[in-house]
């Protein structure tokens, strides 16, 4: 096909996917999958280094506490 469509399922998907973008069916665009996929991303970082954070007093409260110690 000229279109570069290998079958008329990858044509349903382009269809649907420009509907979107045109505002014609309701759904996520590009961009806002992308985004999405960025700020999950982000917020799973995040949420490891709060972790880490609310570890590090303990660790160094032990730390110190040898430390005095000796």
């Amino acid at each position: 096909m000229k279109l570069g469509v290998t079958s008329p399922e990858s044509l349903r998907k382009r269809l649907r996917r420009a509907e979107i973008v045109g505002s014609l069916r309701p759904g996520k665009t590009n961009e806002e999958i992308a985004e999405l996929k960025a700020l999950r991303k982000e917020n799973a970082e995040l949420r490891r280094a709060n972790e880490i954070l609310k570890a590090a007093p303990a660790f160094f409260a032990v730390a110190l506490d040898r430390a005095y110690r000796h």
